[in-house]
Protein backbone atom coordinates (compact mmCIF):
# COMPACT_ATOMS: atom_id res chain seq x y z
CA UNK A 1 0.00 0.00 0.00
CA UNK A 2 1.28 3.46 -0.91
CA UNK A 3 1.27 6.11 1.80
CA UNK A 4 0.78 9.84 1.39
CA UNK A 5 1.47 12.12 4.36
CA UNK A 6 -0.05 15.56 3.98
CA UNK A 7 1.08 18.39 6.23
CA UNK A 8 -1.74 19.99 8.22
CA UNK A 9 0.47 22.41 10.12
CA UNK A 10 -0.28 26.13 10.22
CA UNK A 11 1.42 27.20 6.98
CA UNK A 12 0.11 24.27 4.93
CA UNK A 13 -3.34 24.64 6.45
CA UNK A 14 -3.46 28.24 5.19
CA UNK A 15 -2.30 27.08 1.75
CA UNK A 16 -5.11 24.53 1.43
CA UNK A 17 -3.97 21.25 2.97
CA UNK A 18 -7.53 20.20 3.75
CA UNK A 19 -8.55 20.92 0.16
CA UNK A 20 -5.65 18.76 -1.04
CA UNK A 21 -6.73 15.96 1.32
CA UNK A 22 -10.33 16.15 0.08
CA UNK A 23 -9.22 16.06 -3.56
CA UNK A 24 -6.95 13.08 -2.82
CA UNK A 25 -9.79 11.25 -1.04
CA UNK A 26 -12.26 11.90 -3.87
CA UNK A 27 -9.79 10.78 -6.55
CA UNK A 28 -8.89 7.64 -4.60
CA UNK A 29 -12.54 6.73 -4.05
CA UNK A 30 -13.64 7.57 -7.60
CA UNK A 31 -10.87 5.42 -9.06
CA UNK A 32 -11.24 2.44 -6.70
CA UNK A 33 -7.79 2.94 -5.18
CA UNK A 34 -8.79 2.61 -1.52
CA UNK A 35 -6.82 -0.65 -1.22
CA UNK A 36 -3.74 0.87 -2.85
CA UNK A 37 -3.27 4.33 -1.30
CA UNK A 38 -3.55 5.49 2.29
CA UNK A 39 -3.68 9.14 3.34
CA UNK A 40 -2.24 10.32 6.63
CA UNK A 41 -2.05 13.75 8.21
CA UNK A 42 1.35 15.00 9.33
CA UNK A 43 2.67 18.07 11.04
CA UNK A 44 5.44 20.24 9.67
CA UNK A 45 7.44 18.55 6.95
CA UNK A 46 9.89 21.44 6.81
CA UNK A 47 8.88 23.17 3.58
CA UNK A 48 6.68 25.91 4.99
CA UNK A 49 7.45 28.51 2.32
CA UNK A 50 6.20 26.31 -0.52
CA UNK A 51 2.73 24.92 -1.30
CA UNK A 52 1.15 22.14 0.75
CA UNK A 53 3.84 19.61 1.68
CA UNK A 54 3.15 15.99 0.77
CA UNK A 55 5.55 13.21 1.70
CA UNK A 56 5.63 10.24 -0.65
CA UNK A 57 8.39 7.63 -0.96
CA UNK A 58 10.58 9.63 1.45
CA UNK A 59 10.45 12.72 -0.77
CA UNK A 60 8.66 15.97 -0.05
CA UNK A 61 6.52 17.44 -2.82
CA UNK A 62 4.70 20.77 -2.96
CA UNK A 63 1.10 20.30 -4.04
CA UNK A 64 -1.62 22.88 -4.53
CA UNK A 65 -5.31 22.01 -4.44
CA UNK A 66 -5.45 22.74 -8.19
CA UNK A 67 -2.63 20.26 -8.92
CA UNK A 68 -3.64 17.46 -6.53
CA UNK A 69 -5.03 15.15 -9.22
CA UNK A 70 -2.05 15.74 -11.51
CA UNK A 71 0.28 14.85 -8.63
CA UNK A 72 -1.59 11.60 -8.04
CA UNK A 73 -1.59 10.66 -11.71
CA UNK A 74 2.00 11.63 -12.55
CA UNK A 75 3.84 10.79 -9.32
CA UNK A 76 1.85 8.37 -7.19
CA UNK A 77 0.05 6.14 -9.68
CA UNK A 78 3.27 5.35 -11.51
CA UNK A 79 4.30 3.43 -8.36
CA UNK A 80 1.30 1.09 -8.29
CA UNK A 81 2.22 -2.30 -9.63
Amino acid sequence: MLELSICVGSACHLKGSYDVIEKFKKYINDNNLTNSIIIKAAFCLGHCTEAVSVKFNNKIYSVEPETAEIFLEEIVLTNII
